[in-house]
């Protein structure tokens, strides 16, 4: 079997998505997605300019093709790179578990669990507020539930102290609502500095969250020392880190205790199976990152059904609720859980005939806070 083709696809509904699709001269194709969002013309254009490395390849080489691609620039590839490396790896991977008539679980190792329990976004809206959107949740069979730092309503203005004290107040009529059965995260989403991060995490420990994610910002990896020192709730980040090397200072020196592994940025399934072992020898569960589409999840899920050291899936967009025309097969879902696919490979099918009813968002960029003073922040 030989690659035949190497095509990417930027498509649009709440959001852009970015796909590629690998044919192969036997018929058989593979489908990935890269997750820099709204950076689809950018990956686009990495995806093109690997393609020719791959055309002619054998699909079955996963890891001497990530190699490849990953280091024939010479500068190795980070971030937008490794992002068009994972949809690519992941459609690899897609291929030969096709070709196998197997589920790409199959070839992770096979499945350690039945189910994989996922997490959705609670938030309030003109209907109803915060603490009844999370009970309404655990009343819809989710066992987890993701809040986050909240932002003032309408003005795009993030004052860490109000932020802090709100998610606390927050956090704590949630925690009221639903009770000790269900379990809580909080996304912090990078917008505190060390300061406000510990303040915040020491106030969220009477109301024992599962994990504080993404509490700092990630370019200084030093800061987590700093943080775990003063905490004592559990941490998770990842969910920016492109290859194993980023993670390599917070799993050696235990400063996180859930790993946020996004499949499309790490590398694809190739990376994300070397991080995840390597957590797995210092007791740190993943918890993957997944603000995609479908086949971010397809694959997200293969990996936690492969995955002993496991804690929770991130799933706000239900398989069938989300590109469900361009994606008419996507993987099983049922009450907070997503459940493992039958058909072999990933276990989702694109039909390129609907791509026109999903055009690119024009002009769509990421969001943007500020100070009151008017300084940029992290959204």
């Amino acid at each position: 079997m030989k690659i035949t083709a190497v095509t990417p696809y930027a498509v649009g509904e709440d959001r852009n998505f970015f796909f590629v699709v690998i044919e192969t001269d036997e018929g058989i194709h593979g489908i990935g997605e890269g997750g820099i969002t709204w950076q689809e013309p950018a990956m686009g254009a990495a995806v093109n300019s690997l393609a020719p490395l791959l055309v002619g390849e054998d699909p079955f080489r996963t890891e001497h093709l990530w190699q490849v691609m990953f280091r024939s620039g010479f500068f190795p590839a980070n971030r937008l790179g490794a992002s068009a490396i994972s949809a690519i790896d992941i459609a690899l991977w897609d291929i030969k578990a096709k070709a196998l008539g197997v589920p790409l679980y199959q070839l992770l190792g096979g499945r350690v669990r039945d189910r994989v329990v996922c997490y959705p976004h609670v938030k309030a809206t003109e209907t109803i507020d915060l603490p009844d959107a999370a009970r309404q949740a655990a009343e819809e069979g989710w066992k987890f539930i993701r809040l986050e730092l909240p932002v003032a309503p309408g003005k795009g203005v993030l004052e860490p102290s109000a932020a802090v004290r709100a998610c606390v107040e927050d956090f704590a009529a949630v925690r009221e609502a639903v009770g000790d059965d269900i379990e809580i995260t909080v996304d912090v989403h990078t917008r505190l500095d060390p300061p406000e991060a510990i303040r915040l995490c020491r106030e969220l420990e009477p109301y024992r969250p599962y994990f504080v994610e993404d509490p700092l910002r990630m370019e200084n990896f030093d800061s987590f020392r700093k943080l775990a020192r003063h905490v004592h709730v559990p941490l998770a980040a990842g969910e920016q880190y492109a290859t194993k090397w980023e993670f390599r200072q917070q799993i050696e020196e235990e400063l996180i205790d859930y790993a946020r592994i996004d499949v499309c940025i790490v590398g694809g399934i190739t990376e994300a199976l070397k991080v995840a072992g390597w957590c797995e020898t210092h007791y740190i569960k993943l918890a993957p990152h997944n603000p995609l589409g479908p086949v971010s999840t397809a694959a997200c899920l293969h990996l936690d059904l492969a995955t002993s050291y496991f804690g929770v899936q991130e799933l706000p967009r239900l398989p069938g609720n989300v590109l469900s025309d361009l994606f008419p097969v996507q993987v099983p879902y049922e009450a907070g859980h997503l459940l493992p696919p039958t058909e072999p490979g990933l276990g989702v099918e694109i039909d390129l005939d609907a791509l026109s009813k999903y055009p690119p968002i024009d002009g769509g960029s990421c969001p943007r806070l500020r100070r009151a003073d008017g300084s940029f922040t992290n959204w």
